[in-house]
């Protein structure tokens, strides 16, 4: 009786006791570039997605911004601080709150306050203070990271929401190698999946930081990329879950270069491969999994397009000559992008 009871049930599912099927990667031959913000006067290099689905942005000169795509409208502003052009690179956001987070010293951290007002609630003051990116493991727990200060990379992180920071002590990270930092280029320096963290470097050396513990321990693990200069490296790390992991950079002062500028990992960061040598794309700043895809597609951006991948990345298409520094995206067709002077809507198909 119970074998009968199983093979019922069998059927049920829709006999998904049976194989599986195999997922089938799209292949995606243009993109649809709809520009939904302009202003020359800026540098947008951080973008966030909150949870009701509008779009958050933060850039130079202070100005920071709000998209509602139901409306289609745009809210702006200016953060003063004295008589201090803030630049802000790094963004992020809880289920309450929006963060930014400038870079070069003072680095200041803010966060949407109960006033209706961005509140200060880190502040840091040092020569080679500089801060590149940022992300939440959830609602309480988040990170932001910078280059080295006293031979470690600067880690601040919260436990209560972003109301307070701290900052990890270098006897509790690995130590950098002289003239090792990180571009704050896309905001992508961080890539998180549940409690695993992992944050890419460059310069002297490519290397990735990597936490299992929501920061609280790290290793530090080599790669194959394209280093040894200030501007080479890894410019932007993503993981599609806790094994497979692709990063890419390569060297903006060589936007060709394309022979060591694209690695991944399928062991969640302990060794990696480079990809798609003497082949394109070659420096770009930003990559990114698009979402329900098995791990397959991936597509990347920089100042010279747009690329996609079907294969995990071993192989690219050229999509599009429009330049971006960084995207985001919404669904498994459709993204943000931000560069040069405005912010753009992306319908891939």
């Amino acid at each position: 009786m119970e074998k009968y009871y199983s093979i019922l049930v069998c059927m049920f599912l829709m006999f998904s006791c049976g194989k599986k099927e195999t997922y089938s990667p799209r292949d995606f031959k243009e993109v649809e570039v709809e520009t939904i913000f302009q202003d020359s006067l800026l540098s947008i290099r951080a973008i966030e997605l909150l949870n009701d689905g509008s779009l958050a942005f933060a850039g130079n000169n202070g100005v920071f911004g709000l998209y509602n795509p139901i409306k289609d409208n745009w809210v702006t502003s200016v953060q003063e601080l004295d008589s201090l052009k803030l630049h802000f690179r790094a963004v992020a956001h809880t289920a309450t709150d929006f963060f930014m987070l400038s870079i070069e010293s003072p680095a200041v951290l803010y966060k949407t306050g109960n006033t209706g007002h961005m509140e200060i609630v880190y502040r840091e003051n040092h020569p080679d203070v500089f801060y590149d990116a940022m992300a939440f493991w959830d609602n309480q727990h988040g990170i932001a990271m910078g280059d080295p200060v006293d031979g470690c990379l600067s880690i601040i992180i919260t436990h209560d929401g972003g109301t307070t920071w701290e900052k990890l002590p270098c006897n509790e990270l690995p130590k950098t190698k002289v003239g090792e930092a990180a571009f704050a280029a896309s905001n992508s320096n961080i890539a998180i999946v549940g409690h695993h963290t992992w944050i890419a470097t460059g310069g002297a050396s490519s290397s990735v930081l990597y936490s299992p513990d929501k920061g609280q321990t790290w290793q530090i693990f080599k790669t194959p990329m394209v280093q040894g200069s200030e501007t080479s490296g890894i410019y932007s790390i993503d993981f599609y879950d806790e094994l497979n992991g692709f990063a890419i950079g390569g060297d903006y002062t060589k936007p060709d270069y394309n022979v060591a500028n694209k690695i991944k990992t399928t062991d969640g960061g302990k060794t990696w491969n480079l990809v798609g040598k003497n082949q394109n794309p070659g420096y770009r700043s930003c990559v990114q999994y698009i979402p329900n895809s098995n791990g397959n597609e991936l597509v990347t951006t920089g100042f010279k397009g747009i690329d996609f991948s079907n294969d995990a990345g071993d192989t690219w298409k050229h999509l599009s000559d429009e330049g971006f520094y960084t995207i985001r995206f919404v669904n498994d067709s459709i993204a943000y992008a931000a560069g040069s002077g405005r912010i753009s809507k992306l319908t891939f198909r």
